[in-house]
Formats: C-alpha cells, sequence, structure tokens
C-alpha cells in the first residue's frame, strides 16, 4: 500500500490531527506569550534586528511558505553561507546559540500551525533548493502538512556536529542525511495518527531534556 492510499485511509485520523493543531497551538500560544518577549528582547540586545527569521519552506503539495523562527542568526545569514547549519558556525549568536540548544527558536511555528501551514508532528520542511533534488518516492512527504518535529528531528539532533566534521557538509547533506531524513519520514507518515504524534511529542522532549 503506497503512502497515498494509507493517507486516504486515515482521512478521519487527519481530520482530528488537524483539530488537535489548532487547539493545542492556539492556547499555547496565549500562554507562552510572556515567554516570546523574552526571547524577542534577548535577541534585539545581543544583536539588533528581527525578532524573526522568515525562510521560504517548502510545504504540503510542494506549495511554498514562510517559516516563523525566532532569530538565532546574525541579520542576512542566509545569504553569507550555506543554507545548512555547520558546527559552530560564526553566524548563530551567543543567544541564538541557547536557542538552538534548547529548541527554543522553534517555538515561534506555533504561528504556522495555527494558520495551518504546518502541524506539531509531520516531516520537517525542507528549503525548495533541496527540495528539488527529490525524487518522485521522496516527494511522498509533501502530501502532509510539514512538522516543528519527527522522528528524523530526534536521530539528527546533532546534525550540525555531524556536518562539522564532513569534508563537504553540503554534499554530505545532500547524500546521506537528507535522504536518511525522508526514510524516517515515510515511516511517520505509514503510521500517522493523533497517538503517533503524541508519542513523537514526549519523545521530542526527552530528547531536548536530555540535551
Amino acid at each position: 500500500m503506497d503512502i497515498e492510499q494509507v493517507l486516504s485511509k486515515r482521512r478521519g485520523r487527519l481530520v482530528l490531527k488537524r483539530m488537535m493543531d489548532i487547539a493545542v497551538s492556539a492556547v499555547a500560544l496565549c500562554v507562552l506569550w510572556p515567554l516570546y518577549l523574552i526571547i524577542a528582547l534577548a535577541i534585539v540586545i545581543d544583536d539588533p534586528g528581527p525578532v524573526f527569521y522568515r525562510q521560504v519552506r517548502v510545504g504540503r503539495g510542494g506549495k511554498p511558505f514562510r517559516i516563523f523562527k525566532f532569530r538565532s542568526m546574525v541579520v542576512d545569514a542566509d545569504k553569507k553561507g550555506l543554507a545548512i547549519t555547520v558546527g559552530n558556525d560564526r553566524r548563530i549568536t551567543r543567544v541564538g546559540a541557547f536557542l538552538r540548544k534548547t529548541k527554543l527558536d522553534e517555538l515561534a511555528q506555533l504561528i504556522n500551525v495555527l494558520c495551518g501551514q504546518m502541524s506539531f508532528v509531520g516531516p520537517r520542511p525542507e528549503v525548495p533548493r533541496y527540495v528539488e533534488l527529490y525524487t518522485p518516492y521522496q516527494r511522498q512527504v509533501l502530501l502532509v502538512r510539514p512538522g516543528i518535529t519527527d522522528y528524523a528531528s530526534i536521530a539528527y539532533r546533532n546534525e550540525n556536529d555531524l556536518l562539522d566534521a564532513a569534508q563537504d557538509p553540503e554534499r554530505m547533506y545532500i547524500e546521506q542525511i537528507m535522504p536518511a531524513k525522508i526514510e524516517l519520514n515515510m515511516k511517520y507518515l505509514r503510521e500517522i495518527s493523533p497517538a503517533a504524534d503524541i508519542r513523537l511529542i514526549l519523545k521530542t522532549v526527552e530528547a531536548v531534556v536530555r540535551g
């Protein structure tokens, strides 16, 4: 059974998954706004500039959208290096290093979740440059909303260190890491459900706490 058939059979679960996304993201945004304010002030004090980083990513159906992230790098960082981040990238600010380590930079994506561009759990959205390299099989990850977390986010939470040790970081990402991530995404798509989302969210929290 291919992924489209799996998703078709689980249409009801996908509707429930979306309802959960809306409810939880709305409540979370109302509760976390003081933390958002603290993060925003820390970013601006450390490195004056925009609070959010709005990079173009590819969403469901191949539709591009702008992802929300608390800015963890210098202004115009995407014009000063690769689309991927390697090791102790000099573009990362002091506050940004902390935000990345604790995954607090991802909290801004609750806005994308509420707007329907993302889900709490789903394949991490990729930049157009790398999506253009997908095979027809790999493009199946675009059948669902991308997510804040997934199996790949947990398995490759130290991705920057792996890339830092590579002679050609971008080649390693394209030829090794990206295909491995997509296979983990396919695993999620075969079991997609609200229950699977809850399990992955708990595993993500555990991974962040353990560092």
